[in-house]
């Protein structure tokens, strides 16, 4: 199980965050403990209150636990692993909250501690929390015969496609995933041992070589981002320079822009139009049918809850009715018959709660694997697109070098551009690039 933890501030947006029913098919609040409200806003708000007591501006640790695909998981393994962490965290007993996101048929929880020592009105230190929650995190494979991540036999293998914010957000913003991106830098560089070379395998994956201003080589794309190749390629400067020469003598970003936009014609708008309605139409079509089914799925466990709910009041009115009362009552006092009845009224009552929760767990494993089927049929829907659209600007570039003079590229950009801007509503987090 995956384990990422980070100290924060800002309440207001964890709340949003972890409630957030808009990118998630399903947010389910588990647990509340330690604060005098019973909401996640309400609790976050009285941990600020708190820290305004104090210096500290990060008042809250929040903790990510995410299990490998294939792992079937339950309430049990979510709970003895927050808490294991809890431990070695050093944050036992602080007031915490638990919330499960389901996207995409895969289940994972949020945990969100408060730093605040209430008796000493100091927050807890948190140093090293990456190193114990990588240790915890092995064990947790190892213990459970899950495969190991590359990352956690070797730290030299950790895989390439983790990436920071800023990343996934340019990826976001040209339509392509950050992992996408990355490969196909790394993949012009290891098929080309000099500059032409090099040069040319970028150009057929849609993208040149320039000088930027602070990064040095840089990438830029055919939507006009620019990317540090020292940084994706995990290459140094100097690494660079053997092959490519100084970049000094390469074309600046503006230049490359420029270049790039001679590059296009209109006639190509029409062609990627054509393409992009396509691929919509299909992605329309999926993102229907997910959220028919999230729709169906949210209903079923709202009706199991109102039955759990229904249920426990009436099992709870029949316990309360072998407590009689008045002369009766107070003879099974003094025969020690209330007390018997008690201890098996509150028997009772763990066993039913106990099956309440099966029957729960039962039915999010069998929405899961529902979720997943389509998930399945989603990914390789949007691989697929992936292809066709690389395959469209291979043969772009296959058609500039026939022509000696392009026309301005400006409005294809533009176009673009609102095109993406369109279709990046709350109802694509599946077809958007992820973290």
């Amino acid at each position: 199980m995956i384990l990422k933890g980070n100290q924060r501030g800002g309440g207001r947006q964890m709340a949003l965050h972890l409630l957030n029913t808009q990118q998630n098919d399903h947010v389910e609040v588990h647990q509340v403990r330690g604060f005098i409200a019973d909401d996640v806003l309400g609790a976050l708000n009285e941990t600020y209150a708190l820290s305004k007591g104090t210096k500290c501006k990060q008042y809250m640790y929040s903790l990510s636990l995410n299990p490998p695909e294939e792992a079937k998981t339950d309430y049990q393994l979510f709970d003895q692993t927050i808490d294991r962490a809890e431990k070695t965290l050093g944050l036992e007993n602080q007031p915490r909250i638990i919330v499960f996101h389901e996207k995409e048929g895969r289940r994972h929880a949020h945990c969100v501690w408060s730093r605040i020592n209430i008796e000493e009105m100091k927050a807890i230190n948190m140093s090293y929390d990456h190193d114990k929650l990588h240790t915890l995190s092995k064990k947790l494979f190892i213990e459970h015969d899950w495969k190991l991540p590359p990352g956690f036999i070797d730290k030299n293998q950790k895989s390439p496609l983790n990436f920071s914010r800023e990343e996934w957000q340019q990826a976001l913003r040209t339509g392509q995933k950050a992992a996408d991106i990355k490969a196909h830098l790394q993949e012009c560089w290891a098929a080309s041992d000099s500059k032409p070379a090099f040069e040319q395998a970028l150009r057929e994956k849609g993208y040149f070589l320039a000088r930027g201003d602070r990064r040095g080589y840089v990438a830029v794309d055919s939507y006009g981002e620019v990317y540090s190749l020292p940084h994706k390629l995990e290459k140094t400067a100097k690494d660079l320079t053997a092959r490519l020469g100084n970049p000094k003598h390469l074309a600046t970003v503006a230049e490359q822009k420029a270049e790039i936009a001679k590059r296009f014609t209109p006639k190509i708008t029409e062609y990627q139009t054509e393409l992009q309605n396509k691929h919509q139409e299909q992605k329309n079509a999926l993102l229907q049918e997910k959220q028919t089914l999230v729709n169906q799925q949210r209903q079923a466990r709202q009706e199991q809850a109102e039955h759990h709910k229904q249920r426990q009041q009436q099992e709870g009115q029949q316990r309360a009715e072998r407590l009689r009362k008045g002369f009766k009552g107070l003879w099974d006092r003094l025969t020690g018959k209330h007390s018997r009845t008690c201890r098996q009224n509150e028997h009772e009552t763990q066993q039913c709660q106990l099956r309440d929760q099966q029957e729960k767990q039962k039915l999010i494993t069998e929405q899961l694997q529902k979720r997943q089927k389509l998930q399945t049929t989603i990914k390789q829907t949007q691989e697929q697109h992936n292809d066709e659209r690389l395959e469209f600007y291979q043969t772009v570039e296959k058609h500039h070098q026939q022509l000696d003079k392009q026309e301005e590229l400006s409005q294809l950009l533009e176009e673009e551009r609102d095109y993406q801007q369109s279709i990046q509503s709350d109802m694509e987090q599946d077809f958007k690039p992820e973290m």
